[in-house]
């Protein structure tokens, strides 16, 4: 298989160095032949080199440098001269592949990588010294020329440049491989929840809007046995409804927290400067609910808070035994199960309140935000009316998406087949990264690893192949983790192929420990 990497290795740099020879040397007779074999470039300590590789062989590479002054500038002046507006630029160069490998395979999974790291770098334009051979090539990146060609015989060049915007518009961004996806959110569109966007919409307001919505509110219910309450934004509304409810109880609680979502909770409650005590775990471990009980006897309170699913550690936090000690002592549970809802049965006997989402495990676009009640809610006007789940109890207060209840009605319809699919995803992925390092096991569609000395550039390597796993945001970054989701709908099949190219990679590496063991 084809996948991409930065190269970071003197193995890798004596390829590329090969490589460089064969293509600039032999090939094009850009520089003067030697013994060697190889060349290395002249600016080879500035350069970030981007290499594909067949399995373990390095098969095509490209270079690129933002220390000026670029090659370009010494042989046209300064480029700005040429390009006022180019803002953050790169110099791109030794766009090379060997011949045998010259197939759009290998090139396109090089353009892609290649705009990936630019827009992770934030160029807004890169400049080449494009050989006259393959100015078809340069155009499919979206180049242009911005001056006249220069260099003899057979070692002409053009001065040219590509931004974003060109490459977005160009061949190689629209024939890229699709990504294969791994995120926990926001998951990709079948085309059956995709149609309805771009079916003519309907009003809110209207009898065919009614009847979906009469529809999904069953559905809901159905699955939770709760009273669902549905507002237009995201999961973090819903949290923000709940708490909305909470606070009118105007009384103490008490938030659990065990990862990054339950943090989120303790401050979105402070920002609505409710009173409340916080009981805090470990991140990735249980709760202890001996000790909650204990706490719930000892201190004021008449309402908990917890974050059902945990993703940010992988917990899938167990709230039943909590649920019937809040009955015994007549004290309302509220339950973000942002995450959980959609991944698995949830039966929410003995809670008061609970939130959930369009997005994530259910399969859809995000922008239904979903809150469910165990009673009836009515209005109140001491809460912001957008927050204000009285006013959603017996209509549509607001303007919604009929096209984002209508992909939302078609997602229901998976359930609940859709959880034992789900289950036996995660049962697979489970099985075949057993030996991973991994944080916690327990979530039920996403599975958290650590990132350690031998894996440590595993993910940015697996972005610039095609491949996105979860590790963007901020809770992960601080602790070395990445995670893998099995919700999104192609999974069975990118799964096969990210099983395929983490063979190679370990592979690879390991040729690699070898190399520098001599």
């Amino acid at each position: 298989m084809y996948w991409c990497k930065v190269a970071r290795t003197e193995a890798e740099f004596k390829d590329i160095a090969r490589l460089n020879y064969e293509t600039f040397v032999e090939e094009i007779p850009q520089h003067q032949a030697n013994d060697s074999g190889t060349r290395t470039d002249l600016f080879h300590k500035q350069n970030t080199y981007l290499i594909v590789l067949s399995g373990v062989e390095v098969v095509g590479m490209i270079a690129l440098r933002s220390e000026r002054p670029f090659s370009l500038d010494l042989k046209i002046g300064s480029i700005e001269e040429f390009l006022p507006d180019a803002g953050k630029v790169c110099e791109i160069r030794l766009l090379a592949v060997r011949k045998e490998h010259r197939n759009g395979r290998v090139f396109f999974l090089l353009a892609r990588a290649l705009s990936d790291y630019c827009l992770e770098q934030g160029f807004d334009s890169a400049v080449i010294s494009g050989t006259v051979r393959q100015m078809k090539l340069y155009g499919q990146l979206g180049f242009r020329a911005f001056a006249e060609p220069m260099g003899t015989g057979a070692a002409v060049f053009v001065p040219m440049v590509t931004t974003r915007h060109q490459y977005n518009d160009s061949v190689a961004a629209r024939l890229q491989a699709k990504r294969r996806l791994f995120l926990p959110g926001p998951v990709a569109l079948t085309a059956e929840l995709a149609t309805p966007f771009q079916e003519a919409p309907i009003s809110h307001r209207s009898a065919a809007f009614r009847e979906v919505r009469q529809e999904v509110d069953r559905m809901l219910e159905e699955m939770t046995e709760m009273i669902p309450h549905l507002l237009s934004g995201s999961g973090t509304l819903a949290n923000e409804a709940m708490l909305g409810q909470i606070k009118r109880l105007n009384s103490k609680g008490l938030i659990l927290v065990n990862g990054e979502f339950g943090k989120r909770l303790v401050q979105q409650a402070q920002r609505l400067s409710m009173e409340f005590e916080v009981v805090e775990e470990a991140w990735g471990q249980a709760f202890q609910m001996e000790k909650i009980a204990r706490q719930l006897e000892q201190e004021n309170v008449s309402w908990v808070l917890m974050a059902h699913g945990e993703t940010s550690t992988g917990q899938l936090n167990d709230f039943r035994i909590l649920a019937d000690t809040c009955k015994q002592r007549n004290v309302k549970l509220c339950l973000d199960c942002i995450s959980s809802f959609g991944a698995v049965p949830l039966s929410l006997e003995n809670v008061w309140l609970a939130t959930a989402t369009s997005g994530k495990a259910l399969g859809t676009l995000s922008g239904v935000a979903i809150v469910f009640s165990s009673h009836k809610i009515d209005p109140d006007d001491n809460l912001p009316s957008y927050l204000d789940l009285g006013l959603y109890a017996t209509d549509v207060p607001f303007t919604f998406s009929a096209s984002l209840l209508e992909s939302m009605h078609r997602a229901l319809k998976a359930y609940p087949a859709r959880y034992e699919r789900l289950k036996q995803r995660f049962i697979q992925m489970k099985e075949d990264t057993k030996d991973w390092p991994n944080l916690a096991t327990g979530y039920p569609t996403s599975r958290t690893f650590k990132i350690i000395e031998e894996t440590r550039f595993l993910v940015e390597d697996a972005h610039l192949s095609g491949f996105e796993l979860h590790c963007a945001s901020s809770y992960l970054k601080v602790r070395q983790l990445f995670q893998v989701s099995c919700i999104q709908p192609e999974f069975e099949k990118d799964w096969q192929h990210f099983l395929e190219f983490h063979d190679v990679y370990q592979r690879y590496h390991t040729k690699e420990k070898a190399y520098h063991e001599e």
